[in-house]
């Protein structure tokens, strides 16, 4: 599994409302069931597409990527007053332990899925916070995002997630992409 973090250069992709056909703004808030007051974190927050979409619904949302320049794009496509950008990977999150209410992440769980991010999560979400994991199934066609060699399957990342420590609330394996839902 090769890991790496998605071009600066193709930012202007990640802003395509087309990949609302993956997961929509109305499945990301259902699966996270957000209340007003919450602090969540995305991870791989990128421009800020789900950013954006989930910051009216709670208290604060820490958009967590690794690059800055990804940061500077998501000032430049709008930040909400509630959105703090956090310049790191998820292996090392400056939060502290039980600090998220929940986090998420769309597209991006193959690109920092290790042993050590999974801890690292159920170190800073709260006990009964939610985990919402939204990826490019290793069972998918392949037609859409990364190679099938840089995917995992529903199994692996439900596996991977309850290793570390999370309760499965539910799994949808469809035609490219799954999603997952865990409490810590």
């Amino acid at each position: 599994m090769g890991f790496h973090t998605f071009p600066v250069e193709r930012a202007d992709k990640l802003e395509d409302p087309s990949r609302y056909r993956f997961c929509s703004r109305e499945e990301l808030l259902e699966m996270l069931a957000p209340d007003a007051d919450d602090v969540v974190a995305d991870l791989g927050s990128g421009t800020g597409f789900y950013s954006r979409d989930v910051a009216p619904f709670v208290d604060t949302v820490y958009a967590v990527d690794l690059q800055e320049e990804m940061h500077e794009y998501h000032r430049t496509e709008g930040l909400a007053p509630n959105v703090t950008l956090v310049t790191a990977g998820v292996d090392s999150l400056p939060f502290e332990d039980d600090e998220l209410d929940g986090a998420f992440s769309t597209m991006t769980h193959h690109e920092y899925a290790t042993d050590e991010t999974m801890a690292e999560l159920a170190r800073v979400i709260r006990p009964g916070g939610r985990l919402v994991t939204v990826d490019w199934s290793g069972a998918g066609t392949g037609d859409d995002g990364p190679s099938m060699d840089e995917r995992f399957s529903p199994d692996e990342v439900v596996g991977q997630l309850e290793d570390a420590g999370f309760s499965l609330e539910r799994v949808h394996d469809r035609p490219e992409t799954l999603a997952v839902v865990v409490r810590r």
